[in-house]
């Protein structure tokens, strides 16, 4: 049974005071300039020209937060920030942050949003700022690289030689696949822009004469094919129903007779109220896009069928669905 939310939660889920504070940490590299030191505030702020008094307001709240140690005068960051906060560590994770910072003005417009239902954005910040959306695909592959794996342990192939991976981002899952089944080729489609991150990507492990890279608006340009597995990961949320009811028709046609079409993406249950997380992605997506959108299964098992796909099932719950041509 729920529990009932008490006063306290409800004013917890109001405060937002703590995202602010780490996004502004992160976006002054604070992180970086305790990189395996213990400093004091004024030699903090003294490398990133910051005032001493509001910066340490900012360090009291990251000790508080577990985010940075102090003892004494010096401070110093946790195991999980210097791993993940330092921008010269293999693992950082900072850039994926600075996205969220740069999407701040966004959700300052959601009452404008819910009066009028129009997005505050045309487009994408990874169309306006390239360099920033160039690190988080970096990111988002480093993070993705162990689910992708588990999907393609997970998905058979049955005999299957060519895969399309429509929005493919870096090629994680593209990669996943053709490590995986050593007879595989892929073609990665994608935005030219991303394309560079992708092609870095796939020299680094090798598999350039594996993986082609094909650059476009796969709403406009044409696939190549015929392709016997197409994976549509992650990107129904960036479109309109409409938008996605006519990208599953035309993947229908760059498809091989029995081959299949795999949508993955965070679902909504048939009610739109859960899981709880995904609700609050769907009104995310309603102030970062121009017309995204989440969608529960039903809706795109309706786009497969209408679409001309057989043996429409659902592969994973609220994440994954499959039809066969």
């Amino acid at each position: 049974m729920t529990r009932e939310l008490s006063l306290a939660d409800i004013f917890q889920i109001g405060y937002y005071w703590e995202t602010k504070i780490l996004l502004t940490a992160v976006k002054l590299d604070l992180f970086s300039a305790l990189k395996g030191e213990s400093l004091t505030v004024n030699e903090v702020a003294n490398t990133l020209n910051l005032n001493p008094r509001a910066l340490e307001l900012v360090m009291n709240a990251l000790v508080a937060m577990r985010v940075l140690t102090k003892e004494d005068k010096l401070y110093a960051n946790t195991p999980v920030a210097e791993r993940h906060l330092v921008q010269s560590g293999s693992d950082y994770v900072g850039h994926l942050l600075l996205l969220h910072d740069a999407e701040w003005s966004h959700w300052g417009q959601l009452e404008q949003t819910v009066r009028t239902g129009q997005s505050p954005v045309t487009q994408h910040v990874f169309e306006t700022n390239p360099e920033l959306g160039a690190h988080v695909l970096t990111v988002l592959d480093r993070i993705g690289r162990g689910s992708g794996q588990g999907l393609a342990e997970r998905i058979p192939l049955h005999g299957a030689k060519r895969l399309l991976d429509i929005g493919g981002g870096a090629g994680t899952n593209a990669i996943a696949f053709c490590l995986e089944h050593p007879g595989l080729s892929a073609t990665v489609f994608d935005l030219p822009q991303t394309l560079k991150v992708t092609k870095q990507r796939v020299e680094s492990v090798g598999l350039e004469d594996r993986i082609h890279l094909q650059g476009g608006n796969f709403h406009v340009d044409t696939f190549e094919g015929p392709y016997d597995i197409a994976l549509m990961s992650d990107i129904l949320h960036y479109q309109d129903g409409r938008a996605n009811a006519a990208l599953v028709e035309k993947v229908h046609g760059c498809l091989s007779e029995g081959g299949r079409l795999i949508i993955k993406d965070r679902f909504l249950d048939p009610s739109k109220t859960s899981p709880a997380w995904t609700t609050a992605f769907a009104v995310h997506i309603m102030v970062n896009t121009e017309c995204g959108e989440c969608f529960t299964i039903q809706e795109s098992r309706q786009w497969m069928e209408q679409a001309g796909f057989r043996m429409v099932e659902e592969l994973e719950p609220r994440a994954m669905i499959q039809g066969t041509k």
